[in-house]
């Protein structure tokens, strides 16, 4: 472990300590165990609600594209796979509908109901991405399309001209001329998943949004922003961590100085955004590794669980995940406390 690895854990084991966490592996009331029961309400709980037409439905906008891409991806992250099993042809019926409303320019938005529909194709760029080697024979091509129209979209909105301040990036709309590390986040992870499975995908754009990323970065490389020069928060910081572990800079000063950063400044409950959070830097830790992503997920591991619903599901109480609904917090918790799994290949370190 380097020294500002140490230094991180060290801060960790604090913050937990302080705030009344337990410091053990996997915490003092939560086992392994409980957290796959977890998962597995969790995923009950999620097929449960799939409409009749495949899709998984928002709270306020109606079948969505990007909510039913995210509960697809927490299936495949809690070990199903499409076709088989107790949940293979929901997985399937899920994945179909979202190739269906594939817009003719390669956008996957049901009918653009979207507040911003590039942070809904980077969803469902990455769950084709991830789920593509696992469809049989004749889902496999029609996937695969799908998945390179999808690609074809993102390289091309990031190609729009825009001031150094907000090069490599992207925002809501395809031909937006500035970019945010939110919207920016889901592009990246669906462009590093589909170049490991032989889509092509330029190193130019990987680099691009990387160079983009770290000026997101905080003052002194302390936590991540939403945009260049803006103050760092805990979900924007797990979403910098992320997108350049993913693409190849570990260990990276910015990405080490962010969990740094997270170490002092947690994800909370309260947090805006916090499933998006939990998400985010249930990943970036995890990739970081040793001492700093067993830590960090055990304090997600104490976050979530006792906010898990008697029915399996978990209720947003905030803001826009409010309105983004159950299926959306509940996959997002699934995704975060099934990294450990490394079922989906976007987790591999």
């Amino acid at each position: 472990m380097s020294r500002q690895q140490f230094k991180i854990a060290f801060l960790l084991v604090g913050m937990m300590s302080l705030w009344g966490f337990p410091s053990e592996a996997f915490g003092q009331d939560y086992s392994p165990a409980d957290v796959d029961e977890s998962i597995v309400r969790a995923v009950q709980f999620l097929s449960s609600q799939q409409t009749d037409v495949g899709a998984w439905r928002t709270e306020s906008w109606g079948e969505s594209t990007a909510i039913t891409s995210l509960a697809v991806m927490s299936f495949l992250a809690a070990g199903h796979v499409p076709g088989e099993g107790p949940y293979g042809e929901q997985i399937n019926q899920g994945v179909r509908w979202v190739v269906e409303h594939q817009q003719p320019n390669g956008m996957l938005v049901h009918q653009q109901r979207s507040h911003g529909p590039m942070y809904s194709h980077g969803i469902c760029t990455l769950m084709l991405a991830e789920v593509v080697g696992m469809m049989d024979e004749a889902d496999e091509p029609i996937v695969r399309r799908a998945l390179e129209k999808a690609i074809l979209l993102i390289l091309e909105s990031q190609s729009v001209a825009k001031n150094d301040r907000h090069r490599g990036g992207w925002r809501y709309q395809t031909n937006s001329r500035d970019s945010d590390l939110s919207v920016t986040g889901w592009q990246v992870l669906a462009l590093r998943a589909a170049k490991d499975i032989g889509c092509d995908v330029p190193a130019e754009a990987i680099d691009a949004a990387v160079d983009y990323v770290r000026n997101c970065a905080g003052r002194n490389d302390q936590g991540f922003g939403y945009q260049p020069g803006n103050g760092p928060t805990p979900t924007l910081t797990g979403t910098g961590i992320t997108c350049l572990e993913v693409c190849g800079a570990h260990h990276s000063k910015e990405a080490l100085g962010g969990a740094e950063w997270l170490a002092e400044n947690p994800l909370r409950d309260r947090s805006s955004y916090f499933f998006y959070g939990a998400y985010y830097t249930g990943i970036g830790l995890f990739k970081i590794g040793g001492d700093v992503a067993d830590l960090n997920h055990e304090h997600l591991v104490t976050l979530l669980l006792p906010q898990q619903d008697d029915d399996g599901g978990w209720t947003p109480r905030s803001g826009s995940e409010r309105q983004a609904g159950r299926i959306y917090a509940t996959s997002l918790a699934v995704l975060a406390l099934a990294v450990e799994y490394r079922y989906l290949p976007i987790y591999q370190r």
